[in-house]
């Protein structure tokens, strides 16, 4: 155990832990062998590495949940719009430790969830198109308190195009929660308000991340070999 966790107690040493700005992953970490953990036998080969294991990822969950809630949990309430799919495990996970702060405080917060669905990627390359393929009635936004949830920014396009896409509605404020940033030359530098992980430019699964719609059974968030490129793409 003092091996998976001590990259997460070195970033703490170093002053790169902080509650908002997330944990940066370094480009030379080499992520935890795959038989340090129970993965599915059918991507054992296609798997490079476990970047960031469940039990850490549910650690720093539970620490932005407690971030949200002391910024937003004072009696207004909340729409979360969970971006699919790629963002339903994270938001899940999220909105559990809020829920369970509602419970045992003094002040609560009303919250409901609304889902928006956008597509990207092709195999591991973006299209370059950003497509709004599924959600509900957007106009329900109007004048709320919007907390987007996604799994991961990377360019930061697609999130810029759903923002616009939410500020159409006239929402009352609108705070972005991402479990992961890439850190990428393609960037356009948006940040969102909050995120969990500052992670290197690699192809990332798991935890309900995919590639062409396989590896969201995946319990950890791993880097896909060349081999699981080719074995999954479309």
């Amino acid at each position: 155990m003092f091996v998976v966790y001590s990259s997460i107690y070195k970033c703490v040493a170093a002053g790169q832990l902080s509650s908002t700005n997330g944990t940066k992953i370094d480009d030379d970490f080499e992520g935890y062998p795959i038989d340090m953990f129970c993965v599915p036998k059918h991507y054992y080969n296609y798997v490079e590495n476990i970047l960031i294991p469940r039990g850490v990822i549910a650690d720093r969950t539970e620490r932005l949940a407690k971030d949200i809630w002391d910024a937003l949990g004072d009696g207004r309430p909340i729409v979360v719009l969970c971006v699919l799919k790629g963002g339903y495990q994270f938001c899940s996970d999220l909105m559990d430790y809020i829920k369970a702060f509602n419970r045992h405080a003094s002040k609560s917060v009303p919250m409901r969830v609304d889902f928006i669905r956008l597509k990207s990627y092709e195999n591991d390359r973006s299209t370059g198109e950003i497509k709004v393929i599924g959600g509900d009635n957007l106009q329900s936004l109007e004048d709320k308190n919007i907390l987007i949830v996604e799994d991961i920014i990377d360019t930061g396009n697609t999130m810029m195009k759903l923002l616009k896409i939410v500020s159409d509605h006239n929402p009352k404020s609108v705070k972005v929660c991402s479990l992961l940033v890439k850190r990428t030359s393609r960037s356009n530098n948006y940040k969102p308000d909050y995120f969990g992980f500052e992670v290197p430019d690699k192809f990332l699964v798991g935890y309900a991340l995919d590639y062409n719609e396989y590896y969201r059974d995946l319990e950890h968030i791993c880097v896909i070999n060349e081999e699981g490129k080719k074995a999954f793409a479309v």
